[in-house]
């Protein structure tokens, strides 16, 4: 059996945004019992993360870190066509993942005690991103 949904997140900026509930609600309406489920983000400067769901500072110490790591403005950069951090948004996404795959248990995504799915959005403005969520199983 293979199920496919789509989500739509409206972004606010750079940031995590927590899909987990809207994944599992696909998860439960595919009908599949055990399975995985894959997660994919239609877009160039956002990508997936599957991450601490408890203590948001986890997620903020992530943006922090790639903030290091690829800053915006960088004078490296060649593309910025749309602005200072369209390339390092277009890094981050290219270093970090555009798609998960997770196990499906029981009619439910099996993920562990602390985790939860986000979508990471790289850049500074609001986007709406489209997320395809497949299962497959039986």
């Amino acid at each position: 059996m293979i199920h496919n949904e789509t989500i739509t997140v409206a972004t606010r900026g750079r940031g995590t945004y927590e899909v987990t509930a809207e994944v599992e609600r696909v998860v439960s309406s595919s009908g599949v019992d055990r399975g995985v489920c894959h997660v994919f983000v239609h877009h160039t400067s956002a990508s997936m993360l599957i991450g601490e769901n408890a203590d948001p500072s986890v997620r903020r110490d992530l943006d922090r870190f790639l903030a290091r790591l690829v800053p915006d403005g960088d004078p490296l950069f060649e593309h910025v066509f749309e602005g200072p951090d369209d390339m390092p948004a277009h890094i981050r996404a290219a270093i970090t993942a555009t798609s998960l795959t997770i196990p499906v248990a029981r009619g439910a995504c099996d993920l562990g005690t602390w985790q939860g799915v986000f979508l990471w959005e790289h850049r500074t403005a609001p986007h709406r991103r489209r997320i395809t969520v497949s299962v497959v199983g039986e």
